[in-house]
């Protein structure tokens, strides 16, 4: 990599066994985040026969979960008794599109809790 310019950082840098239906072997690190998704076995649909395997797939990851929640919470939104509800949209809608059009590409139902939590 130092001949293209490029450096590993020890610390993030490992090896993943990327574990699935075909795959079945027992290694230490089976997942990795990477630009807020974390990658892991997770169980897949197959849509012509309807069976379930395991693949290797993204889904939101725990500190982007926390990261959104945190910004849910900063917006104190119990405290606007206010504002309209059409007021509270114009002013959420953009960001929480924004979300589910980046986070929700894959697995949308990991984001249903935080969003269970904006609509409550």
């Amino acid at each position: 990599m130092t001949q293209v310019g490029l450096e590993l950082h020890p610390d993030k840098t490992k090896i993943v066994y990327c574990k699935d239906s075909n795959r079945r072997s027992s290694y230490e690190q089976v997942a990795f985040t990477f630009l807020g998704y974390t990658f892991r076995p997770r169980g897949a649909l197959n849509g012509k026969t309807g069976a379930v395997y395991t693949s290797f797939l993204p889904a939101v990851s725990k500190e982007a979960l926390k990261k959104m929640s945190a910004t849910v919470k900063s917006w104190r939104l119990h405290r606007h008794v206010n504002s309209t509800e059409a007021d509270l949209a114009r002013w959420i809608n953009p960001i929480v599109r924004g979300w589910m059009a980046y986070y929700g590409a894959f697995y949308r139902h990991e984001l249903s809790a935080l969003l269970h939590r904006i609509n409550t």
